[in-house]
């Protein structure tokens, strides 16, 4: 899969990579101020992952949501949340706006969409999840497009 004539833009434009990492850092810190679980934004950044195909960003997440003790049975179903018990109803709000954001081409982020995650998140943590999903969104197309290897 590794192509020595992609460019690692991270690489290639250093100081745009430094932003993208301040901005990981700042939207941590907003999710984390407004209380949403550490394990759940775990799950956030591997759904977006999944949904976009990028396994560099998958390993990587997924790594750290054990690390952080989460079941690996939820990891396991994650692409069929909604047909599960294992998440509570803000991981279901959160997960489906994340999923919203990350296929905004699919027909933008539908009035449905947003109102069920309004109904049970506050504005601050719907803030904070479209950040997340904005930002891993944002991951996923850079190590994608410059090939990020994952190799076993």
């Amino acid at each position: 899969m590794n192509d020595p004539q992609r460019v690692n833009i991270g690489k290639q434009h250093p100081a745009s990579y430094k932003a993208l990492t301040a901005l990981s850092s700042e939207v941590q810190e907003a999710a984390a101020a407004v209380g949403l679980d550490p394990l759940l934004v775990e799950l956030l950044k591997i759904r977006a992952s999944q949904i976009n195909g990028c396994a560099f960003c998958l390993r990587m997440h997924t790594r750290d949501a054990l690390k952080v003790g989460e079941n690996p049975d939820r990891i396991a179903v994650l692409p069929g949340w909604e047909e599960t018990g294992y998440f509570s109803e803000t991981d279901r709000a959160a997960l489906r706006l994340t999923e919203a954001v990350t296929r905004v081409s699919d027909g933008h982020v539908s009035d449905e969409d947003y109102n069920a995650a309004a109904a049970v998140l506050t504005e601050d943590q719907i803030s904070a999840i479209t950040w997340l999903a904005i930002l891993m969104n944002a991951f996923n197309r850079l190590a994608i497009t410059s090939r990020y290897p994952v190799e076993s």
